[in-house]
């Protein structure tokens, strides 16, 4: 039986990561761990144009050597192991050496374009805010991911984030006020079934967004003691009313 890559978003706010490389691919894997708030050390004997600015960023720690086995082996346990470790260079024996070194602590290592030789692939990503949609090919073909991401970048687009923080926010407020969850749940569907993404594109969100809080405030529910029992039974005239708006 063939085995899949097991798919999950990790966090990686405030945790070390190594890249090996400093090129151009190097250089497009340090900024997408740099967005998900990594902190990065890079090791080479060259870096980018782009890289080498980087060098007084507290979150970014440029190594200007060759790759040596001490860099894995040999952390410091103050600042503890790296979370992850990418291989982004041009000499297939230090990629494989990387690889080796990092299997045998049992770390997470990718090896740019060596699907066989990584205990983990990055996918291609479209981001729209809280909006992350990832396409993996399981190494088969990376265009063709590419490609996918690609369709999907343009049915998905900026109004996406704007939508999600609304559904967060809006998520939030309904589980401060409303205890009884069967009663949340039921308000989350109805919201789900408004056409928010109309409003976003239209450019009346923002007054839409404005009228629905303030008539939300007015509601009696809103006034309720955070944690007290709210049964299913209630109705939520502003919620259907508000649906029928959009």
């Amino acid at each position: 039986m063939m085995n899949h890559p097991y798919p999950i978003m990790v966090n990686l706010s405030g945790r070390k990561c190594l890249v090996v490389g400093g090129g151009q691919v190097a250089e497009r894997k340090v900024l997408s761990l740099l967005q998900a708030g990594a902190h990065v050390t890079v090791v080479s004997t060259e870096f980018t144009a782009e890289l080498a600015e980087m060098e007084n960023r507290s979150e970014v720690v440029l190594n200007r050597q060759p790759f040596q086995p001490a860099i894995i082996t040999d952390e410091c346990p103050k600042e503890g192991p790296y979370t992850l470790i990418v291989a982004a260079t041009n000499d297939a024996d230090i990629n494989v050496q990387v690889y080796e070194l990092a299997s045998r602590q049992g770390r997470l290592v990718n090896v740019v374009d060596q699907p066989q030789l990584s205990s983990f692939i990055l996918p291609s990503v479209v981001r729209r805010g809280k909006l992350v949609i990832a396409v993996s090919t399981g190494g088969a073909s990376p265009s063709a991911a590419r490609n996918i991401a690609q369709e999907l970048d343009n049915v998905y687009g900026e109004e996406y984030a704007c939508y999600l923080e609304f559904l967060s926010d809006i998520r939030l407020l309904v589980q401060s006020k409303v205890a009884d969850k069967p009663a949340r749940q039921k308000m989350f569907k109805e919201i789900l079934e408004w056409d928010v993404l109309a409003k976003i594109r239209e450019g009346t969100f923002e007054s839409w967004k404005e009228m629905l809080y303030i008539a939300l405030e007015k509601e009696p529910w809103m006034h309720e003691q955070a944690g007290e029992e709210v049964t299913d039974q209630i109705a939520w005239p502003v919620i259907k009313d508000f649906g029928q708006r959009v």
